[in-house]
């Protein structure tokens, strides 16, 4: 494909398998949990620009290589460029910006954790492994993140506040939940996505395309006032604990929050504005 990794310039960052009309997306950087970092960025967008394009190519499986489906946000990266949540990409990644009008499908073969989860909560359809775990930890590293609106838009709100604090979910309960499709054995994970892959190539064209369009649309959506208060709110009062969250992690301990900046700021929270 089309960027080595940097641990192993021998080996692609992402693999993509053809099946037919089906296209399988698999990140590969399993010596770190297939992290988001610039290089597997502009992979992606480049897949999928080019899925989106190919008139031979209908539906997507989206996968990680390893143990890990992805587990987010490169933080090694992160921190020795300080540019958190990567640098913006000078090319159009279709699938995060929605106008992707073809169907994926997630096979989460294991980890999912930060903008790995919210990978997940993009796609269509998805099908996990019984190994599979699920994490948002920004709320325990980054205080807040604008992520919050894919959670309410994929789970019931008392669930969507828990995975936005922290905490931590199987793939059994996330099935019972309603969260996940399918759910098989490791071995049976791509197998399984391009089965329901297949299913989804026996509708008429236009019918699959239509429909993933009007669902799509259907869904929780922030309005731009939700998406400034999220923006206000990502280091509101405590911008020293923002920077200490970072110096622990790297420094592999347990950071030191010291909480508001000044404690009048709980009191004095950004709110909607809306129009």
């Amino acid at each position: 494909m089309l960027c080595a990794t940097a641990e192993d310039p021998t080996l692609p960052v992402l693999e993509t398998e053809r099946h037919g009309q089906v296209l399988v997306i698999r990140m590969n950087r399993p010596e770190r949990l297939n992290a988001l970092n610039e290089e597997l960025r502009i992979a992606l967008a480049e897949t999928w620009s080019s899925f989106r394009h190919d008139p031979d190519l209908e539906v997507a499986v989206l996968t990680g290589a390893g143990r890990a489906f992805c587990a987010g946000e490169d933080m090694k990266e992160t921190l020795a460029n300080k540019t958190p949540g990567g640098k913006k990409l000078a090319i159009e990644d279709p699938f995060a910006t929605g106008r992707l009008e073809k169907p994926v499908i997630a096979a989460v073969n294991g980890f999912a954790m930060g903008g790995g989860f919210m990978l997940v909560e993009r796609t269509d359809l998805r099908v996990a492994a019984t190994t599979a775990i699920f994490e948002v930890s920004e709320a325990k590293r980054w205080l807040l993140g604008g992520y919050n609106h894919g959670h309410l838009a994929n789970l019931p709100f008392p669930i969507a506040m828990e995975m936005a604090m922290g905490f931590r979910f199987t793939a059994e309960r996330f099935y019972q939940l309603g969260f996940v499709n399918r759910l098989v054995e490791p071995d049976q994970v791509v197998p399984a996505a391009i089965e329901m892959a297949n299913h989804l190539l026996t509708l008429p064209p236009a019918a699959r395309v239509n429909t993933v369009h009007m669902m799509r649309r259907m869904r929780p959506a922030p309005t731009p006032a939700q998406r400034d208060l999220a923006a206000a709110l990502h280091d509101h009062g405590a911008k020293g604990d923002l920077l200490e969250s970072r110096a622990a992690f790297a420094e592999k301990r347990a950071p030191r929050f010291a909480g508001w900046d000044d404690p009048q700021d709980r009191y004095r929270l950004p709110d909607l504005q809306e129009p």
